[in-house]
């Protein structure tokens, strides 16, 4: 059961739905019983175990998924969705908590019944600083244990140059607080802005100044990167993986910046910016994982690795929603349309590969039995997935009913 909640959910069987596990497509029927997988009836051969099952749970409610897709709940490790909801315009802020409960209610939408909310500790956009930034984070804690619609959990993207914050994220590892840990370089010349002029290009036009200001920021910027401790900061992910915390890294650039980064105790790799980078960081073993909107896309919108490449490479294991929630589910199923990989394989991406990655695909990730019952009905319409029903936990969260006109 999620841990979020204490109340029991109701018996319900799931019946009629083509279900998409680790390895195949069946179609089969999914009985769960105290928000847990309890058995998966595959139609023909397992008809009579299910009429058994339902003789043993008679209040159980039946779900006809009706020819739809069945696939476990979306798991995504990196959205920073929510910053934009709390601050859509430059210097215009609302209510924290107003922005997660409308924020977290537009998950099961999308099919996301994990989200690892990822707010940035650094300088620069939304709730890059202290004070939002650890409000959000104190929020989302007291939340989640009260009542959730998912399963919230919380990404820390740490801006490594933003020296003063190093005391912050020690303080939230020790304490639990954050469930996932990657290390920022937005620095000019590495990285995401490895190409000469792109940071300073990016923050006139974010920020709205002009070349004078934006070189004073380079500077004081560069003169930061030269005081990284960066003993303290292996020995800052020691600490978060000591306490089941997996770290990651942000825009590897090089092989050479693949293998510092393991040396960090970084086990994923958040999108490298070359296919030979990728393709070096899955060799190593670490999980790769890249955007679904560059793969909707078709590219990225910084001309860096096409994430359909890294896919077809077999180099990316994971796909996050990065900062575009509605494009998760859509990914999935268009690089299973294209040809790039099998549905279940595609499905892997976005959950079962996310949740080993964070230590919890005993829980969630796959429908299998003895999981959380996080089950997400699929339908198409002009080749385009929509959810008709999310479960999180045993208890559908979300109901979606359609009509088409003759």
């Amino acid at each position: 059961m999620m841990d979020e909640q204490n109340t029991p959910s109701r018996a319900m069987l799931v019946t009629n739905g083509m279900v998409v596990t680790p390895k195949e497509v069946i179609a089969a029927s999914i009985a769960v019983s105290e928000g847990e997988i309890e058995a998966v009836f595959a139609s023909e051969a397992g008809e009579r175990e299910r009429e058994q099952w339902l003789r043993s749970h008679p209040d159980a409610e039946c779900i006809d998924a009706a020819g739809r897709y069945v696939l476990p709940g979306l798991v995504d490790i990196h959205n920073d969705a929510i910053e934009k909801e709390v601050q859509p315009r430059p210097n215009t802020l609302f209510p924290l908590k107003m922005s997660l409960l409308e924020f977290e209610r537009k998950l099961p939408l999308h099919g996301i019944t994990t989200m690892f909310h990822s707010l940035s500790l650094g300088v620069g956009l939304s709730l890059r600083g202290d004070h939002l930034l650890t409000d959000m984070v104190e929020l989302i804690n007291s939340y989640r244990v009260e009542r959730s619609v998912v399963r919230n959990r919380i990404h820390l993207r740490y801006e490594i140059t933003y020296l003063t914050g190093l005391p912050i994220v020690e303080q939230y590892i020790r304490e639990r607080k954050i469930d996932y840990l990657s290390y920022m370089d937005h620095s000019p010349g590495q990285g995401q802005y490895h190409k000469e002029g792109s940071f300073e290009r990016y923050v006139m036009k974010n920020q709205g100044i002009g070349p004078d200001e934006v070189k004073t920021i380079v500077e004081e910027l560069l003169v930061r990167r030269r005081q990284i401790d960066w003993e303290k900061l292996r020995q800052l992910g020691d600490l978060a993986i000591s306490r089941g915390i997996s770290l990651a890294s942000h825009d590897d650039d090089t092989p050479e910046r693949v293998e510092q980064s393991k040396a960090s105790g970084v086990s994923v790799s958040e999108f490298p910016i070359t296919l030979e980078t990728a393709l070096h960081a899955a060799a190593s073993g670490l999980y790769v994982c890249v955007g679904a909107p560059n793969i909707v896309r078709g590219g990225s919108h910084d001309l860096n690795l096409r994430a359909v490449d890294a896919v077809s490479a077999g180099a990316a294991s994971i796909i996050c929603s990065d900062y575009h929630s509605s494009s998760l589910l859509r990914a999935v199923f268009q690089l299973a349309d294209e040809g790039i990989a099998a549905l279940p394989s595609a499905v892997k991406l976005a959950t079962l590969h996310p949740a080993e990655a964070c230590g919890i695909a005993d829980e969630v990730g796959s429908i299998e039995t003895g999981k959380a019952a996080d089950l997400i009905i699929v339908d198409r319409f002009d080749d385009h997935p929509w959810v008709a029903r999310t479960i999180v936990g045993g208890r559908t969260v979300y109901e979606a009913n359609t009509f088409y006109n003759n």
